[in-house]
């Protein structure tokens, strides 16, 4: 998954669900490149420079290979649950937020009486609104961003143990407790809180001290989104793996994916071999042969 903000209105809240729904093949098969898995084999090809390399097919050609082994049914596989969460998460994040009066951080752009002191009080108060928000969504969610990511993860190992979402509640429980529906939340959540301070400041920097013109302010917010995102695409990388890793699954344990320690130690190996931007491409994406050692270290 990627930074969204927590909707709060059912308007909205349609329109992403429908969004969801229409895009669940092409998120499937990402989530599939997230974890590691990948069946296609690499072909020749030449990067936008020119230079010869080893191409992996896109995300449009992945699907296409999940359809044809499972089917179009097959292809949706784990989106109802992937709808629960967005919808449970986005009625807490509303919840929440409804408690809060607050400013927005849009003000900074409408009003030039403002001082700079309030510019502040409305970027701090749009923070922290925004972080107890997203934290309530993320958390609110999780559970069934868990079960939605195993019953994906299936597809590596053609396991069928991951039925249903009542099915899946409890397998899950009886075999890890409460804290299994909580697997992979704390580096989504860490990836959540970088993306809105950062990008609320960077923001409010240009357009308060470096954009005078109003019209040019209006591209701020998406240029800026647009680019916090890839910086913490990592943490969702890393919140993917971990919300399958020894789990019972083959795409969660060896020879598919080493066992992790923590959230940290499926961080720092991701970092270690270049892989924690796997996924982000949905067209170019190029194969780096893994090291010799990658097995012995991810075993030791």
């Amino acid at each position: 998954m990627s930074p969204q903000a927590p909707a709060i209105t059912l308007s909205s809240l349609g329109l992403r669900l429908c969004i969801d729904t229409v895009t669940h093949p092409l998120e499937y098969a990402k989530f599939l490149v997230q974890i590691g898995h990948e069946p296609l084999p690499p072909f020749p090809t030449k990067t936008l420079f020119g230079r010869p390399a080893m191409g992996l097919p896109n995300c449009f050609k992945y699907v296409q290979y999940i359809h044809s082994i499972d089917g179009w049914r097959g292809c949706y596989k784990g989106v109802v649950p992937k709808l629960i969460g967005r919808t449970v998460g986005s009625c807490a994040a509303a919840t929440a937020v409804g408690f809060l009066d607050s400013g927005n951080i849009s003000d900074l752009n409408e009003d030039m009486e403002l001082s700079s002191e309030e510019k502040l009080s409305i970027l701090k108060s749009s923070v922290v609104k925004d972080i107890v928000g997203r934290t309530c969504m993320v958390f609110a969610s999780q559970p069934f961003l868990v079960i939605s990511n195993r019953m994906m993860a299936e597809f590596v190992g053609r396991e069928d143990k991951y039925r249903g979402i009542f099915s899946s509640i409890a397998e899950i429980f009886r075999e890890e407790g409460i804290i299994g529906f909580f697997s992979g939340v704390i580096p989504r959540w860490v990836g959540e809180l970088i993306y809105v301070g950062l990008s609320s400041l960077v923001i409010y920097s240009i357009n308060n001290y470096m954009i005078a013109d109003y019209e040019l302010r209006s591209f701020t917010s998406p240029t800026v989104q647009y680019l916090t995102s890839s910086v913490v695409y990592q943490f969702f990388v890393v919140s993917s793996c971990m919300s399958v890793n020894d789990c019972g699954l083959a795409a969660g344990r060896p020879p598919n994916m080493p066992i992790y320690k923590s959230w940290l130690s499926c961080r720092q190996e991701l970092s270690m071999f270049g892989q924690l931007n796997r996924g982000s491409s949905p067209f170019f994406r190029y194969y780096f042969a893994p090291p010799s050692g990658l097995k012995t270290l991810a075993s030791g």
